[in-house]
Parts: structure tokens; sequence; C-alpha cells
């Protein structure tokens, strides 16, 4: 046996046709990471508003904040059972979130 034996299980040809018109299309991946704030009817109000005030984390978090002062100071006996465990699951949350930050 004189002749060599030839195995590739890649084709023979590898290319991919890159249209750039596609990476502007609407959930494209650019990169590793995207983030996608959805659409807003004023994108540059809502970038002035994450630049000056802060990120949505930063204000979600005062929100979080100033629940949980109204919490401490309202009478919450005639919440039903589902309202009782909204409430309960939002404190949680809230501990949790604040055991985040002293860990940081």
């Amino acid at each position: 046996m004189s002749g060599r034996f030839q195995f590739s299980i890649a084709p023979q040809k590898l290319w991919q046709a890159i249209n750039p018109w596609t990476f502007y299309q609407q959930g494209a991946q650019l990169g590793f990471i995207n983030i996608d704030l959805g659409q807003t009817p004023d994108p540059a109000m809502e970038q002035s508003i994450l630049d000056k005030v802060g990120s949505y984390g930063r204000q979600l978090g005062h929100l979080g904040d100033a629940l949980e002062v109204l919490l401490n100071h309202v009478k919450l006996e005639g919440l039903t059972p589902a309202e009782q465990d909204a409430v309960a699951v939002l404190r949680g949350d809230l501990a949790k979130i604040r055991q985040v930050k002293s860990e940081a």
C-alpha cells in the first residue's frame, strides 16, 4: 500500500457571509454582553436621567429604601394573605440587598 490516506471532517471551503445591515436590527448581538433597555419615546431624556440621577439599580434602591420606611410606620393588620405575602417578599428582597451591600 503505497497510497496516502486523507480524511477531513471540515468542508473544503469555509466562509460566512457578513451583512453589516443586520448588525443594526433589534436583538442583534455585537458582543458578549448586550443590554437591551427596551423602547422609549424619548431616549435622550432617559439617558439624561441616568446620567444625572443614577442607574436603574440606584433608583430602585432609593424606592426600596423609601418603601421600607413606609412599611415600618404603616399598620398592616387588615391585609389579605396574598398582600401579606407580597410585603414579606419585598422585605426579604430588601434584606438580601442590604446584606449584599454590606459584603461589598
